[in-house]
């Protein structure tokens, strides 16, 4: 494959799981403006209204999406030879960099705070109705995290097409 299809699958690839990821925590925040916390009768019953439609939104379309949009990315700055400059914030690239690196954090994020909580929520995981109460109140966090983290993050991806000269010192 020579490098201009790849570029064009790899931003492809990077733009549409970058919007099933970042749409997601959107979402979350459309229909769930307020937190409420599940209770413990929620947790209790398996066939629970409320437990029941954060499984259906939880599956793990959202927390791949996240994977490929990372990995997308981090493809098509090593093939054009920006990896190093991006992370280290050179020049012109220090955008892409930034954007890269918030990516990387709400990543991070994603699977090694939110998920392990909501593996416990969701009962995925042995917890005590207590514990999975404490995880609840912990996955909204990171969700929201992640929402206010992509503001900066779409800013900074776009800046580095559209921009990024003011960056260059």
């Amino acid at each position: 494959m020579d490098g201009a299809t790849f570029d064009l699958l790899a931003r492809w690839l990077h733009f549409i799981a970058g919007i099933v990821w970042v749409g997601h925590n959107y979402s979350s925040v459309v229909q769930r403006p307020t937190w409420q916390p599940l209770t413990a009768a929620d947790l209790r019953d398996p066939d629970s209204p409320r437990l029941r439609a954060v499984i259906n939104r939880e599956h793990g379309t959202f927390r791949w999406a996240a994977v490929v949009a990372w990995g997308a990315g981090i493809a098509m700055l090593a093939q054009r030879g920006w990896l190093l400059p991006a992370f280290t914030l050179q020049g012109t690239l220090a955008p892409l960099g930034l954007g890269a690196w918030i990516g990387t954090l709400m990543l991070a994020n994603l699977w090694l705070v939110l998920w392990p909580h909501q593996q416990k929520v969701l009962g995925l995981k042995p917890a005590s109705i207590a514990e999975r109460l404490r995880c609840s109140r912990i996955t909204h966090l990171s969700s929201r995290t992640n929402t206010m983290l992509s503001v900066p993050l779409l800013f900074f991806m776009a800046a580095g097409s559209h921009g990024g000269h003011l960056f260059a010192g």
